[in-house]
């Protein structure tokens, strides 16, 4: 039996059940995820040569280059693009919680960096909104 007052993520926020305006979905989150962390890998290595097999005693500071870029990419296409090269190629954007408009610039700082330090990314309420997504007041959705 499902629960009448949120029986689909986003019920509850007034989102339609599936297509434009849902709640973008774990496999997309993911995919994007994935897309944007390649993306700054494949950067990290060409701007600051990052060697992910390097030993930890040769590494230094470069093992962090690829987060580091990833977190750039994020702060710099959410407010500019409505999300990361990832959202946007998975066909999904990020908006404010309140309604359409513009992001802002501190919104995906704050989401950012709770994203960086992974822990409020994988903790979801009932709607799929992560953690990182509710402090920042923003929501995920797709295109």
């Amino acid at each position: 039996m499902t629960d009448a007052v949120n029986s689909y993520p986003g019920e509850r926020l007034g989102l339609p059940e599936q297509g434009p305006g849902s709640i973008a979905r774990p496999g997309r989150r993911i995919g994007a995820l994935l897309i944007d962390y390649a993306a700054a890998s494949i950067i990290a290595t060409a701007f600051f040569g990052f060697n992910q097999f390097a030993l930890p005693s040769e590494a230094g500071l470069s093992q962090f280059a690829p987060m580091a870029v990833f977190a750039v990419m994020q702060i710099l296409f959410i407010p500019t693009a409505g999300g990361s090269p990832g959202h946007r190629i998975l066909g999904m954007r990020v908006v404010p919680f309140a309604g359409p408009g513009w992001v802002g610039l501190w919104r995906p700082v704050v989401r950012t960096l709770l994203l960086v330090i992974i822990i409020p990314a994988v903790v979801w309420d009932a709607d799929q909104r992560g953690l990182h997504d509710k402090a920042s007041g923003l929501m995920l959705i797709r295109a």
